[in-house]
């Protein structure tokens, strides 16, 4: 038997982030491919929307790949670090030591 739905609100997916050796290349690629949205960009990683969630594109050692959930309990984990983009976050490892960046909510743009 599976469990009841839980009548709260669900934590949602942000971006996943890739990595890529050419953040504008890819950029280009991913605009040029994808109907999508370019909302930050610079040298080192870019973020780009989707309908239902985003993409991040980021070069090797600047940010890990990984997962990002926009959570309440983001601060339970931990001191949150602000960023350019003007989000509060940090990482986490999961049990298989993937990267998950937890987003404050209350610093993160919603699409309207």
């Amino acid at each position: 038997m599976m469990p009841a739905l839980q009548t709260s609100r669900l934590d949602r997916i942000h971006h996943v982030a890739i990595v890529v050796d050419d953040v504008g290349a890819n950029v280009r690629w991913y605009s040029d491919t994808f109907r999508c949205r370019v909302s930050y960009q610079d040298d080192t990683w870019a973020l780009l929307e989707f309908e239902n969630m985003s993409l991040a594109l980021v070069t090797n050692g600047q940010h890990p790949p990984h997962l990002g959930l926009v959570s309440d309990r983001a601060q339970s984990f931990g001191e949150l670090k602000s960023h350019r983009d003007g989000t509060r976050s940090l990482y986490v490892a999961d049990p298989a030591g993937n990267a998950v960046e937890l987003l404050d909510p209350d610093y993160v743009a919603t699409r309207g």
